[in-house]
């Protein structure tokens, strides 16, 4: 993969989901369910609004002592989750990858 890009994705709960990949492939940042298409979609369109603004990002460490961010629309709601990071630095690269890589992402849908 040469370009960062959202993707649009059906699970095997037959949920909407989206995801954004880095440059190199890597998942940098996964959305929740949605029950329709368009949410996930509208999901994308929340990222790309959100990614920039350094304060939508919540630095959390989860129970296993790997670090994750999650990234918050203007009500606070989460509308991205990021991978589990073995440090701090590697979590603020993911951050800086989001901030970057959103924005401009085109979608894919594999759905």
């Amino acid at each position: 993969m040469e370009n960062p890009k959202f993707q649009i994705f059906k699970g095997d709960d037959k949920q909407f989901y989206f995801r954004l990949r880095a440059g190199n492939g890597e998942i940098i940042l996964g959305s929740e369910a949605y029950t329709a298409k368009a949410s996930a979609e509208n999901g994308i369109e929340s990222v790309k609004e959100n990614a920039p603004l350094d304060e939508r990002y919540q630095r959390k460490i989860a129970e296993n002592n790997q670090y994750y961010f999650n990234l918050e629309a203007a009500n606070g709601e989460i509308i991205g989750v990021s991978e589990t990071y073995t440090t701090e630095l590697a979590r603020e690269k993911g951050i800086a990858a989001v901030k970057d890589d959103a924005p401009g992402a085109p979608t894919e849908d594999i759905a």
